[in-house]
């Protein structure tokens, strides 16, 4: 069967998908919630599957739990569990979606859709599914409640109680997050984040200063029910990841009573995966995803509260040659999806491989094949990967990788330093008239959100 035919017929075996409730509390410190959602089968007399999702934040001093409004709050984590329902929704894509908790109003009914569709982008494209953003979904919502935007009614007083000049980073293990940390930590109080911690996370915030006590963990568990229905075949695949942190930062912000919230998102990231399309494997990361999204949080949860991508400005070029000043990193960092349970480079991925040609203009080819464990040129295995990232065939790979100009600028420039290409990926390859790696690097894009403070550290770093 098809992966279109098991879509047609999952939609019509489960009717629904419902976001029953959600729960929460906070004890010795620690904050945990839960959310309870419901698939519900068509056929009468057959039992629903439940899904109990759920996240706990472990305790640290700078928490402030008991300052959050409760009406604020209550719309926080209903927030969370909206963004955390996709991934429960695309085992079966029911038609009708229920929203119980809260209601929605049809601007938030169709950013939801928006966000939904395009964030499945490439789950439905890898899948093969023909569908319309008309037509995958349909949201309803329980009409008798809303919460208050903000919770409160925000006065000069109580504002400056909620929030002040700090800065949640959100570190992920690889070279970005590691440039935001260099860069902001000595100029404005900062507090790193880190969803379900690894070894290169909790290395490359050791590395920059921080101590456990001083970073902010998020303990996510997704439901076993899910898992075992994935391994029995049910519809699998990618879902918007950074716009499920997006949420988790804005309940963060407040628990930290941080103002600013500074993603790592670069301008590459807007450009499609998918050639002529708007199916972009990193859509969560693109800035206009980002744009929705600071929109919509000040319409519907706060207005006060900054999310913002700090180098947005900045190409996947210029933010390998920040993180190439950063030698303590070096050791530390991991980029690779493949590797990322053994906290390892698998050397045969995409990510492995665009990561050290960003890196390769400011970095030597030794230490490159130091980092990675081996010589990634001489992997034959990789031309075809070699060939997706650089634009001779079609589609570029679904991973969090650079812009075809990016990788063609880093591949002339090994073309024309390093004599020593036999036997490599590189051979036969003709240099391009694409632009340099300088003309990269010299760059500046001014689509961005930057308040003045991190416009101007962010040159400041560029500069020195």
């Amino acid at each position: 069967m098809s992966n279109q035919a098991k879509f047609d017929s999952l939609r019509k075996t489960f009717e629904s998908f419902c976001y029953e409730n959600f729960h929460y509390s906070v004890e010795n410190g620690d904050f945990f919630a839960e959310f309870d959602f419901i698939l519900t089968n068509s056929h009468a007399g057959t039992a629903e599957i439940d899904f109990h999702p759920c996240f706990r934040i472990p305790a640290r001093p700078f928490y402030h739990w008991e300052s959050i409004p409760k009406p604020l709050l209550d719309n926080i984590v209903f927030h969370i569990g909206m963004i955390e329902l996709v991934s429960y929704w695309k085992i079966a894509c029911p038609k009708n979606v229920i929203i119980k908790p809260f209601s929605l109003d049809e601007e938030q009914v169709r950013w939801w859709k928006k966000l939904y569709f395009n964030g499945l982008g490439e789950f439905f494209y890898v899948n093969g599914i023909k569908t319309t953003i008309d037509e995958f979904m349909a949201i309803t919502s329980t009409p008798s409640f809303r919460p208050e935007r903000s919770g409160v009614e925000k006065s000069p007083t109580n504002k400056d109680t909620l929030l002040h000049e700090r800065t949640l980073i959100p570190v992920g293990g690889g070279k970005d997050s590691v440039v935001t940390l260099e860069l902001l930590k000595n100029r404005i109080p900062a507090i790193p984040l880190i969803i379900n911690p690894r070894g290169a996370t909790n290395e490359c915030v050791a590395a920059a200063g921080f101590t456990d006590e001083q970073t902010a963990i998020i303990k996510r568990t997704l439901d076993p029910t899910m898992l075992k229905m994935n391994a029995e075949g049910y519809l699998n695949g990618h879902t918007p990841f950074s716009a499920m942190l997006a949420f988790y930062t804005i309940l963060l912000g407040f628990a930290t009573k941080s103002m600013y919230i500074a993603l790592s998102n670069e301008s590459s990231a807007n450009e499609p995966t998918v050639p002529d399309t708007e199916i972009n494997h990193q859509y969560s990361k693109s800035v206009a995803f980002e744009n929705d999204f600071r929109h919509y949080v000040a319409k519907y949860i706060d207005a006060d509260i900054q999310y913002f991508s700090f180098l947005r400005p900045l190409n996947e070029l210029q933010i390998a040659k920040l993180f190439s000043r950063a030698k303590q990193y070096r050791k530390v960092f991991k980029s690779c999806n493949a590797g990322s349970k053994t906290d390892s480079w698998c050397g045969k991925c995409p990510k492995c491989l665009f990561t050290w040609l960003a890196l390769s203009p400011f970095i030597a080819r030794k230490e490159l094949n130091d980092i990675f464990g081996k010589d990634l040129l001489s992997d034959n295995n990789l031309r075809p990967i070699l060939d997706q990232l650089d634009g001779s065939v079609e589609v570029k790979p679904f991973e969090c990788v650079g812009t075809v100009g990016e990788v063609r600028a880093c591949v002339n420039d090994i073309l024309q330093h390093d004599d020593n290409l036999k036997d490599t990926i590189f051979e036969g390859v003709a240099k391009t008239d694409d632009m340099t790696v300088f003309d990269y690097v010299s760059q500046f894009d001014e689509g961005n959100n930057l308040p003045p403070l991190f416009k101007n550290i962010l040159k400041e770093g560029l500069n020195g």
